[in-house]
């Protein structure tokens, strides 16, 4: 597949369906798929993609449940959110989180399964209340982010809500990538009640 086809005229990517066409023309390192095969293929520079990509993640059924995973999309989502915060444009991950990897089998059926509902989604998505998704509002999805990222180790202890951050950072990624403010509200709306309960599980 010719990757450029995946990307909008300045190069980024503008949708699920275009995210995942990056991730199939990722390379790979034999029968393994690794953080840094899967950064890489998005960009580096890339906030809105990476969220999407570790929130679609967290909910696909054949990867987000495998013991772990959630926390390690935890630990992506807040050091890329922290850099972003200090205004940092290219983002740094430490090798040993690069390093980690999926089989590539898992990671392909991974692909297939989001596709499903990739095309219908992207439908929805248009640009509305930019204010929400550029300039501060970026950084105000960060801290929400990052919020998310802190609470997902307890929430792979408590039932059904690793799936409300992983929805929570679709979403924002989504928004992101959309310039969709609409999406973005509906993100912290996701987030505020995914941590509510969360907080009264453990409290």
């Amino acid at each position: 597949m010719d990757q450029n086809r995946s990307l909008d005229e300045q190069g980024r990517v503008a949708s699920i369906e275009q995210l995942l066409d990056c991730l199939d023309g990722a390379d790979h390192d034999g029968e393994r798929t690794s953080v840094d095969d899967i950064v890489t293929a998005v960009g580096r520079r890339s906030f809105g993609p990476l969220l999407l990509l570790a929130g679609l993640i967290t909910l696909a059924p054949l990867i987000g449940d495998i013991p772990g995973v959630p926390t390690l999309m935890a630990i992506l989502v807040l050091l890329v959110a922290a850099q972003l915060l200090f205004g940092r444009e290219r983002f740094w991950l430490p090798g040993w989180l690069l390093n980690r990897a999926v089989s590539r089998d898992t990671f392909d059926r991974g692909i297939r399964w989001m596709r499903k509902p990739a095309r219908g989604i992207d439908r929805l998505l248009h640009p509305r209340l930019r204010c929400l998704t550029q300039g501060i509002g970026v950084r105000g999805i960060a801290i929400m982010c990052m919020m998310i990222a802190l609470a997902m180790p307890p929430m792979e202890v408590v039932p059904f809500t690793a799936n409300g951050a992983g929805l929570a950072l679709t979403v924002f990624g989504l928004a992101l990538i959309a310039n969709d403010g609409l999406l973005a509200l509906l993100g912290y709306v996701v987030t505020l009640g995914t941590l509510a309960i969360v907080i009264a599980n453990l409290v």
